[in-house]
């Protein structure tokens, strides 16, 4: 159906195309409703015709002749309905001036139901336009101008011929696209659990690779440096230059990286041998969380949970933005569609009107007026205080997606320290501890977690107050200014990953003893200091099989979705075929980036699992000492390494 967007036209089924009197007003958008639109609406009268029209026309020569009449100038299918140019008194001048019938028209095609201009016919524009008053004064204005007026729709429907293309892919392979993410989700468990046999192996085969590198570059270096022995040519004879292959044809030059790799190497092996018992605890750490997880495979899936959570937070934040840009009452005003005629000049938008009780009779001299939106109003102290709420708005916004993220860590922390506080492993584990944990969190930590939450808010405010300056002001800078703000940018980027590692620290803390925010983050950053070789340790190994772990799930999933939709391999029985798809590498990119996602959500769970043992386990350590009253609750493998053990209590003799 065809929808006009002028209020005093009809509708019509019968007439599916919208056919623009004088598309070149488009491009020009001289008059006041183009400017108030913005190029929302074609400043022009527009009626609904059944097919576009598809040579070139104009009145020419009988704009001038009086006794003409209408009937034989104008195509009636393509006038406003409201005219009969059989039974019309009006000349063809006044049809003309009054906008009732178009006074020229071109070849168009139907797109999207309007009638635009056929590019391909532009070509062919007849000599006689130059020559008709009202027109473009050449042949080449007018086609400029019809290109002006066409150039971004059409870009914008060749933007809408990929979108379509893209979506008929994503329609044809869907199922697919499923199959790759439910790989990438199976390959991420199967990973995180297979970790508790394949950590040790995976971390020492990574450092001896490490090593083996570092020793090829000592020989690769030593080798160079045996072959330019001879050479003749030095740094000092050779000075600066861009050329940075000169420099490698030095023996000096090799003799320096030989240097540095050897010394990087020595202090690499020195501390792989002075810290390899914590290595080891941070492998038996990361082993324990493994076995944590598969006795608690629902938390991974809480993020999901977080997910959703944040989704509530981001459409209740955006329902609440659009409401207060939209609270002031809409302003219509009356403009006139033609403004070249003498009779509409009056008529510049200045005058309010109401769109339901709007009639055209009352501008019997210019009837192409419409009343038409204009903007919502600005008047008043609550449209004033506006951009005040919309501050308060985001602010809220990002307090509340902290808080989100904090009840997540908090709701998992507390889940895997109720295993490693279990004495005996999995009989004295809780039932259901994930729901539990989170129902705990909700009830007894709101205040702690909404606390850390707002300091985190706090920050990131800053930072972007920060950066608000620096793009307000780069123009008039200096040097010394934009060193300063990097500075400060710095810092405060600093301080935002200072305070996350310390959030999170203190809500396991939280979900451990219960304590406010204040105490946790004292006594877990405490904790932590105590034991700070070991936490870089522990951080650094985990860092390193979690990004490995990425890696083989984004990288294999990837290569296999590649070969699949590229149509290198296909399966039998399979009716997908990859000559169907337009761009195959959307579906690839697609299936990357939900597996980098996935991934990213089991390991950030897995991550959250190592650090909650991690301070339970130093927690152990200071709080008990393996007797009757105070055992230790770590795992015999950590007890094995420490030389720790806890004394079994006394059998006692029975009495003869």
């Amino acid at each position: 159906m065809c929808i006009l967007s002028i209020s005093n036209l009809s509708l019509s089924e019968a007439d599916p195309n919208l056919f623009y009197f004088d598309f070149i007003k488009c491009a020009t958008s001289v008059n006041v409703m183009a400017n108030a639109l913005n190029g929302f609406q074609c400043p022009t009268m527009q009626v609904c015709v059944e097919s576009c029209p598809s040579q070139f026309w104009a009145v020419g020569l009988d704009l001038y002749v009086p006794n003409v009449k209408p009937a034989d100038v104008f195509n009636q299918t393509l006038c406003v309905p409201s005219i009969d140019l059989a039974t019309t008194k009006l000349s063809v001048q006044n049809i003309v001036d009054k906008e009732l019938c178009p006074f020229f028209y071109m070849p168009t095609t139907s797109v999207l139901g309007r009638c635009l201009p056929d590019i391909t016919a532009l070509d062919r524009v007849p000599s006689y336009f130059s020559g008709i008053p009202g027109l473009p004064s050449s042949v080449n204005d007018t086609v400029n101008q019809i290109m002006n007026g066409t150039g971004d729709i059409v870009n914008g429907f060749n933007a809408r011929d990929i979108g379509i293309r893209i979506f008929e892919d994503f329609a044809s392979s869907w199922p697919w696209i499923l199959v790759g993410l439910v790989i990438a989700m199976v390959v991420s468990m199967l990973f995180l659990l297979l970790l508790r046999f394949t950590a040790p192996v995976m971390v020492w085969v990574l450092i001896v690779g490490l090593l083996g590198a570092g020793a090829y570059g000592i020989w690769h270096c030593y080798w160079e440096y045996s072959n330019y022995k001879n050479a003749s040519a030095t740094i000092s004879n050779i000075g600066f230059t861009t050329n940075f292959n000169v420099y490698l044809q030095v023996q000096e030059t090799w003799l320096a990286f030989l240097i540095i790799i050897s010394v990087a190497e020595a202090i690499i092996l020195l501390t792989i041998i002075f810290l390899r018992t914590r290595i080891l605890i941070a492998i038996a750490i990361i082993k324990e969380s493994s076995k944590a997880i598969s006795h608690m495979m629902s938390s991974l899936l809480y993020p999901l949970v977080t997910f959703v959570l944040v989704l509530v937070c981001v459409a209740y934040w955006g329902a609440t933005a659009l409401y207060l840009a939209t609270s002031g009452g809409p302003i219509y005003r009356v403009v006139a569609l033609n403004s070249t005629m003498n009779d509409c000049k009056s008529i510049n938008g200045s005058v309010d009107c109401d769109p339901q009780n709007f009639n055209t009779s009352d501008y019997p001299d210019c009837p192409s007026t419409s009343c038409i939106f204009i903007k919502y109003n600005e008047e008043g102290l609550f449209q004033r205080n506006l951009f005040n709420l919309q501050i308060y708005n985001a602010v809220a916004f990002l307090w509340c997606v902290n808080f989100v993220i904090a009840l997540g860590q908090c709701t998992l922390a507390g889940a895997f320290a109720s295993y490693y506080w279990a004495f005996n492993k999995p009989g004295d584990i809780p039932y259901f501890p994930l729901s539990a944990s989170f129902i705990r969190s909700l009830r007894y930590h709101v205040g702690s977690l909404a606390f850390g939450a707002l300091i985190l808010t706090l920050v990131q405010i800053a930072r972007m107050i920060l950066e608000y300056i620096d793009h307000k002001t780069r123009q008039a800078q200096n040097p010394c200014a934009r060193f300063v703000l990097c500075c400060m940018k710095c810092c405060l980027w600093c301080l935002e990953k200072f305070i996350k590692f310390l959030n999170r620290n203190a809500y396991i803390m939280i979900a451990i003893y219960g304590t406010n925010f204040c105490v946790s983050a004292k006594n877990a950053f405490m904790l932590l200091m105590r034991n700070v070789v070991r936490v870089v340790v522990l951080d650094k190994v985990t860092d390193l099989l979690l990004f490995f772990g990425k890696l083989l799930v984004v990288a294999g999933v990837g290569v296999l979705s590649f070969f699949f939709f590229s149509g290198r391999i296909s399966l039998p029985g399979n009716t997908f075929r990859s000559e169907t798809l337009n761009y195959y590498w959307m579906p690839i990119i697609t299936v990357v980036f939900g597996s980098y996602l996935i991934a990213h959500g089991f390991f950030s769970v897995y991550n959250m699992c190592v650090d909650t043992l991690f301070l339970c386990f130093l927690e152990d350590l200071e709080r008990n000492d393996g007797s009757l009253q105070k055992p230790y609750f770590m795992s015999k493998n950590l007890m094995k390494i420490l030389n720790k053990s806890n004394k079994a209590p006394k059998k006692v003799k029975e009495k003869e």
